[in-house]
């Protein structure tokens, strides 16, 4: 649903918006998150330069009292202030604080570089916290065959169809709901991903399978959800809320339920198997996952800890009998 930014923030934040929707094509998820970013650094200026003599509760105070002039007194010393502000006032993680700053980058350059309209970018030299390493919750090959075994019920094709397609392809949530029947041809599906940017997927054999397998039993679907592929009992496209019920569904029946699995877990489950298994490189895995930067693939590249145990064991001093 189109947000028109001008009726909820200033100029030249409202402007800036628009521009990552329209110019940048950025998702509008992307952009409703720089929209709560932006607005938590305008209250945060509000207080920096006392822009108001209120004691307002922070979430009632009035951007619109930042103009431009503001803008223009900005300092990397301002910048960092913020930076410490969401770290110990709102105790945001380094992942958010890294995503704000992202979001400072992108505005300030805008101002500076595509509008010109400051005298100097104050975020040029701002550094990112350092995110937390964490390795991906995936399955095991065990785990995803019992999953899939356990799939059963009035929709059983489409339900295993669509746990299929996360376990091979590696799909992302919104991606899987979006698929529509005439952009599979043969063993390729078009779907799109982060920015709008279309990418091909190859299916491979059971995919194939799945999907022809519940395309023999579609129900018909309402006026307007003809080409959705996944179609729900009330005959509409199928909801990110209606596949996340029903992956946590199996997940129970396999015994998997209580360990923070979800659909997104299925993705990773996949690219940990294609990488572990199938002996896939590191920029083929990004082109499959639609990774924009080859550094969020890598962290697929950790060794399971089976793994590492027997490489311990092949180091040739392991043998009493020669020592």
């Amino acid at each position: 649903m189109y947000v028109n930014y001008s009726g909820l923030c200033p100029a030249p934040m409202s402007d800036f918006l628009e521009y990552m929707l329209s110019i940048k094509g950025k998702s509008e998820r992307t952009v409703r998150e720089y929209f709560f970013d932006l607005r938590t650094f305008y209250r945060f200026l509000v207080i920096r330069f006392r822009l108001s003599s209120e004691t307002d509760v922070f979430e009632d105070i009035d951007i619109y009292l930042v103009s431009l002039e503001t803008l223009k007194k900005i300092k990397i010393m301002d910048l960092h202030a913020f930076i410490s502000f969401v770290d110990r006032e709102r105790n945001n993680s380094n992942r958010t604080k890294a995503r704000k700053i992202a979001c400072l980058r992108s505005f300030f350059k805008y101002l500076y570089s595509i509008v010109k309209i400051i005298p100097e970018n104050p975020a040029l030299d701002l550094e990112t916290p350092k995110k937390n390493s964490r390795l991906p919750v995936a399955l095991t090959l065990d785990e995803s065959r019992d999953v899939l075994s356990s799939i059963n019920g009035t929709n059983e094709e489409r339900d295993y169809a669509i746990i299929t397609l996360f376990l091979n392809c590696g799909l992302r949530l919104s991606e899987l709901i979006s698929i529509d029947i005439d952009k599979i041809k043969g063993d390729t599906l078009t779907v799109v991903g982060k920015g709008n940017k279309e990418r091909t997927i190859y299916l491979n054999d059971v995919c194939v399978k799945a999907v022809e397998d519940y395309l023999a039993v579609r129900p018909d679907a309402k006026p307007g959800h003809e080409n959705a592929l996944f179609i729900s009992n009330r005959k509409t496209r199928f909801t990110q809320r209606g596949v996340q019920h029903m992956v946590d569904k199996y997940l129970k029946e396999a015994g998997l339920s209580g360990k923070n699995y979800s659909p997104h877990k299925l993705r990773h489950t996949a690219a940990t198997l294609m990488y572990q298994y199938g002996h896939v490189d590191i920029r083929t895995l990004q082109e499959i996952l639609g990774h924009e930067s080859v550094s969020t693939t890598q962290i697929y590249t950790h060794i399971n800890k089976e793994q590492l145990r027997d490489a311990v064991k092949q180091n040739p001093l392991n043998d009493d009998e020669q020592i």
